[in-house]
């Protein structure tokens, strides 16, 4: 008997059963073509028929399914019926398809939910677990009209953002001086004890408390203090919070240790952490805390983690998963025909902290980011392999973007960042010299971007300096051609908006750059109205929200992981009282040359429009092959009610030529809707507040607003695509075909 078989005589359990009984009880019409069917076939034919009679009625919906017409228009014109019609069918035509589950450490995963419905009421077998059968439960609702869908009011989405403080609030302000004092007292009792020692922050001998403590408190503005005196393991962690770490974090923390996860938390960002919990800001700084506090999945899985993007696992000498040859270093990360990413040889390959959540923990795992400061201060081949670096972007014909990161761009030192700077200004340069002598001329460098988290982690980065070397930067390559200047930054919560933070921003926008922002839908950040509110206090302080992405990663990062279905709700029923009318979009676009007065500009925009805040990201995933996307269908569930997605590419930007050969691509989530709803139940949530998440079993990326548009050319750039090779087509490409193997899903 093969794996399918032997769970197949699983029994399912008296909750199943519960289920079962609710499920045919409500859905006659099931139950008959489920009783009366001799085996699986004939069952999945009887719900195939039962589904096409529907759907004739509705031949939009049909043309969808059938992907005669498949865009956005045609998407926003479907039914909530139509949703679950077209994913019954999409059940039965992938009825039995296996793909490899990294989720499950590449065991094979199998998607048979009629097979599931079918022996489950005929025999009480198959080995479904109950958040099987309710998703089962709410997608007969859903096709049968007995659910609809409801999208809340303006004034409903507002009370839900009203739930969550800004750190500007004057009360959080106040209790977070609270525990500056509790953690810099710490610090002073650690100093004269020994424990801890600093050439650059100690006292003279003879100095009172009160003068130790004045003088840590002038420390406190000093980013080096910040980083010389982080946490690095679970005790101090605790010590630092005021002992309120339950035993069981406590034990989850040992074992990360252990495992070898870094522990790398600065003490401004753990000053914002709750510790003496505030009635008016109940689980407000969960979205910060579960970056800071491990899970056990995370420490489970870690020496297991597999790189999400594909094309971050290189072989020496050949393309990445995205078709592009890169230079022999671990420097530059590409996907995009436009866009490079520069990773230095600095302390830029650190951070101001460790989140949990991060998308490269696979690269800490193997070792290639970490905390070891002085060991990542540049190397004396540093500048060679720069020059070589800049060489290989001058050198293609597409590049047009370049994305300095990590790590954190900004926790290169100013030395480091000027030499950095000064490279891409030369580069730039040379391209566009270079390109006078073209026949056929190459796109030139028109953005610059350095991502960031330092303007919340430790705001105190941001100092005149680093300011003034921005600036200049800019000056000097608006001469060259560059016309966007762009601080990228991953702010989780209203409450990491803090004065500091603030102030730091309005440092970053005199200097003429743009501050964009990047959100991760964790659970915590994933409850209702925490993003709109995110949204709102952004833009308060100047910055334009870019992206919201869904958690990558596999089992690792389960615990932050919220499901698609979410950010696919989240944006047709809370983003949406944010949305431009297109009239606006002019406008809308004319904010990315206006850096030094983008808080007035965007506060008059949100004005004229009448809007709480100005919705300018895009909901996505960065997709396990190539791009972003949230052009989805549900295709298929797994036993334990974990849905298997399938990917389109967003065409609406320019993708690696690879994507034809890659196709749709397959993601499986790392637990089921049902498992995410009692984990918000958990948090404190009223999950009847999220009762349609069940229904979003599709969806279409949004169309890019034009302020993230590259500029025009004066000149038609090349066809030409340079350091780029095409596999042959006979080769394994980065995607997820069906595969087969002895090892299926045995656990959750």
């Amino acid at each position: 008997m093969d794996p399918i078989e032997e769970l197949d005589h699983i029994a399912i359990n008296v909750r199943s059963h519960r289920l079962v009984k609710t499920l045919l009880k409500e859905n006659p019409k099931l139950e008959q073509i489920l009783r009366n069917s001799k085996n699986e076939t004939e069952a999945r034919v009887g719900v195939r028929e039962w589904v096409l009679d529907e759907l004739q009625q509705r031949p939009q919906a049909l043309a969808y399914y059938e992907g005669r017409h498949a865009d956005r228009e045609a998407f926003e014109a479907l039914s909530w019926s139509d949703y679950a019609a077209i994913r019954l069918l999409d059940y039965v035509d992938h009825a039995g398809r296996q793909f490899e589950d990294l989720n499950l450490r590449g065991a094979v995963a199998v998607s048979t939910p009629i097979r599931q419905l079918w022996l489950a009421v005929n025999h009480g077998t198959g080995g479904a677990k109950p958040d099987f059968f309710e998703d089962a439960l709410h997608l007969f609702r859903q096709f049968s009209g007995r659910s609809e869908r409801r999208v809340p009011t303006r004034e409903e989405v507002e009370s839900w953002m009203d739930r969550y403080p800004s750190g500007l609030d004057p009360r959080i302000v106040a209790l977070r001086e609270e525990n500056r004092e509790r953690i810099l007292n710490i610090i002073i009792d650690r100093m004269d004890r020994g424990e801890i020692s600093s050439q650059k922050f100690r006292f003279e001998g003879g100095l009172s408390r009160v003068e130790k403590f004045k003088q840590a408190l002038e420390w406190w503005n000093d980013m080096q203090f910040h980083l010389q005196f982080a946490v690095r393991s679970p005790q101090l962690l605790n010590q630092m919070l005021g002992d309120s770490l339950d035993p069981d974090t406590m034990s989850v923390l040992y074992r990360a240790r252990d495992a070898g996860i870094p522990f790398f938390v600065n003490p401004y960002y753990l000053s914002l952490l709750h510790v003496r919990v505030p009635y008016f800001a109940i689980g407000a700084d969960l979205a910060m805390r579960h970056y800071v506090v491990y899970s056990e999945q995370l420490v489970e899985e870690f020496g297991h983690i597999r790189a999400w993007e594909r094309e971050d696992e290189v072989v020496p000498g050949k393309p990445n998963a995205a078709g592009w040859c890169l230079p022999p270093y671990d420097n530059v990360h590409r996907r995009y025909p436009d866009v490079a990413i520069l990773i230095p040889d600095t302390t830029g390959r650190a951070c101001g902290g460790l989140c949990s959540a991060c998308q490269r923990m696979y690269d800490f795992q193997r070792g290639g980011l970490n905390f070891n400061l002085e060991e990542l201060e540049p190397k004396p081949t540093w500048p060679q392999k720069l020059s070589e670096l800049m060489r290989y972007f001058e050198e293609d014909s597409q590049l047009r973007d370049i994305l300095i990161t990590g790590g954190d761009a900004l926790m290169s030192t100013d030395k480091a960042m000027q030499r950095i700077l000064d490279a891409v200004y030369s580069m730039v340069r040379a391209k566009c010299e270079a390109n006078a002598n073209r026949e056929q001329k190459y796109a030139e460098i028109q953005r610059v971007r350095l991502g960031t988290r330092l303007p919340v982690y430790l705001p105190q980065r941001i100092t005149p300096q680093l300011t003034e070397i921005l600036a200049r930067f800019r000056e000097q390559a608006l001469e060259v051609g560059v016309k966007q200047f762009v601080i990228q930054t991953h702010i989780e919560s209203p409450m990491e908006v803090t004065p500091e933070a603030r102030d730091a921003v309005q440092q970053l926008l005199s200097a003429g750059w743009v501050v964009t922002n990047q959100l991760v839908s964790t659970t915590a950040a994933s409850r209702r109205g925490h993003t709109a509110k995110l949204r709102q206090v952004l833009n308060e302080i100047g910055i334009l929200p870019y992206y919201t992405f869904v958690v990558k990663g596999y089992r690792e990062n389960s615990f932050n992981y919220a499901p698609v279905a979410r950010l696919a709700q989240e944006e047709m029923e809370e983003k949406v009282i944010g949305r431009i009318p297109e009239r606006y979009h002019e406008s809308v676009r004319r904010l990315s040359q206006q850096a030094e007065s983008v808080v007035h500009e965007v506060s008059t925009l949100r004005g004229k429009v009448c809007v709480p805040f100005l919705a300018t990201d895009r909901n996505v995933l960065n997709l396990p092959a190539v791009g972003k996307s949230l052009t989805f269908r549900v295709i298929g569930i797994t036993r334990y009610g974990r849905r298997i997605l399938e990917f389109d590419h967003d065409r609406t930007r320019a993708c690696s030529p690879i994507i034809d050969q890659i196709g749709k691509v397959i993601v499986i989530e790392s637990k089921s809707l049902r498992e995410y709803l009692r984990q918000l139940e958990e948090l404190g949530e009223e999950i009847s507040e999220y009762g349609s998440c069940y229904g979003y079993s599709m969806g279409q990326t949004e169309p890019r607003i034009p302020l993230f548009e590259y500029p025009e050319y004066d000149y038609v750039p090349t066809t030409e695509i340079t350091n780029f090779e095409l596999p042959d087509s006979d080769q394994p490409l980065a995607g997820a075909e069906p595969v087969s193997g002895p090892a299926m899903e045995q656990v959750h």
